[in-house]
């Protein structure tokens, strides 16, 4: 799984096509869709339009809405309908909702049917999260979860580390809010490198080995997004922005 991806959250379906074409034209390789985004069709008809390979493209999708075992084996037969697919390459329980022992045993099933190459969650934390891996046979191989300065996610960090599932920042950016991209500890460091404030956040997380997966419908946020690499972040910068934590979710969500 690239460490580095490209999400459609709220991204309309007339949009969704360009803007994946795009970003894999300039460099990424792993797209973040899901069921309740309504634009899985658009995602796999960009990946085909592309001229890449099934096999270049990390393709994630979440689950939406199911309630168990049955309904959850139908609904990624639908979404493999609307990729137009034969194997998804991640797929994620969307949230701690329905029986998800049910819905996550069917995604074990499908995984050992060929038909999913890696499984896990999203917004799984705490309680939740322990409780899967109490009735789970595969450790979920990612947690998507709410993840930036400002939500640092500490305790799920070190959690999931424990147990071998790699942690996935979903608004890595914060959607921009609580001024993000005016905070003076970011400016700061975004100024003492010559990034931008976003470059900064991504490189803290990329640092932290927490995958990311920016979203901008514009093609050179998607070219600076990406751009993490040639520079790092001190020590004394990493534990400067670890002070910039709120505790708490910018969401009200989980």
């Amino acid at each position: 799984m690239p460490r580095i991806g490209y999400g459609v959250y709220q991204i309309s379906p007339s949009q969704t096509e360009r803007c994946v074409l795009d970003a894999l034209s300039v460099g990424y390789r792993s797209i973040d869709t899901a069921q309740c985004y309504y634009n899985e069709a658009e995602v796999g008809s960009a990946v085909r339009s592309s001229g890449k390979a099934r096999n270049e493209v990390f393709i994630t999708t979440k689950l939406w809405g199911g309630q168990g075992y049955a309904d959850t084996i139908r609904s990624i037969e639908q979404s493999l309908r609307r990729l137009d697919m034969d194997y998804i390459d991640l797929l994620l329980i969307h949230e701690p909702s329905g029986d998800y022992k049910e819905i996550y045993r069917a995604m074990e099933d499908a995984l050992t049917a060929g038909k999913l190459r890696a499984i896990g969650v999203a917004n799984f934390i705490d309680d939740t999260f322990e409780d899967l891996l109490k009735h789970c046979n595969i450790i979920p191989a990612v947690n998507q979860i709410e993840t930036h300065p400002f939500r640092q996610q500490d305790y799920m960090y070190r959690r999931c580390g424990e147990c071998g599932t790699v942690l996935e920042a979903w608004s890595p950016l914060a959607c921009g809010k609580n001024g993000i991209f005016n905070n003076p500890v970011l400016v700061s460091i975004a100024e003492a490198h010559g990034k931008s404030v976003a470059q900064v956040v991504l490189r803290w997380l990329y640092q932290r080995n927490i995958v990311i997966i920016p979203k901008s419908t514009h093609r050179e946020r998607m070219i600076e997004n990406l751009s993490i690499l040639d520079f790092s972040l001190t020590d004394g910068e990493m534990s400067l922005i670890a002070t910039q934590d709120k505790g708490k979710s910018l969401f009200n969500w989980w």
